[in-house]
């Protein structure tokens, strides 16, 4: 049980530091802003099967999808964290560091790049983004800060 404790605490804290320094990165024009109310739609399409997409305007409009969004995008940072803090009890033992999970941070970029960008219509990597290289650049650099946080979470328990 402590484990899962740790991991959604992690979970939060990755999500929380992303949300919070993409917000103040995308204030100035360093990255892509985070579309909350985007995640919503796609979660809502998920939901109801729709897993892919031609073009991003291909998704529908949902009733509180800004709400939704918010819920998807910290459920699937602590699912994401607790995969992480329960991978390294099982495969590596002890106490999860902390170090690493900056580094798992960064290769959960990889859902983005391969699942995300491809299943909104924007192909492998966000190479079809009307943002250009911005996109897939400031997932990675949104991913790291979720890393950042889950390593914050990791050392404060």
């Amino acid at each position: 049980m402590d484990l899962i404790v740790l991991g959604v605490v992690a979970g939060v804290l990755g999500t929380l530091t992303m949300d919070v320094s993409n917000h103040l990165l995308a204030r100035t024009g360093v990255l892509v802003k985070i579309d909350l109310s985007m995640i919503g739609r796609m979660a809502a399409g998920w939901a109801r099967g729709r897993f892919r997409y031609g073009h991003p305007r291909e998704i529908q409009q949902v009733a509180r999808e800004r709400s939704f969004g918010y819920l998807a995008h910290y459920m699937i940072g602590v699912g994401l964290a607790v995969l992480y803090v329960f991978g390294w009890n099982h495969l590596i033992g002890g106490f999860p560091s902390p170090l690493w999970a900056v580094a798992y941070g960064a290769a959960t970029t990889l859902a983005a790049y391969l699942v995300i960008f491809p299943s909104i219509g924007l192909g492998v990597c966000g190479r079809h983004s009307p943002d250009g290289i911005t996109a897939p650049l400031s997932s990675l650099v949104n991913h790291i800060f979720f890393g950042i946080g889950m390593a914050l979470g990791i050392a404060l328990i």
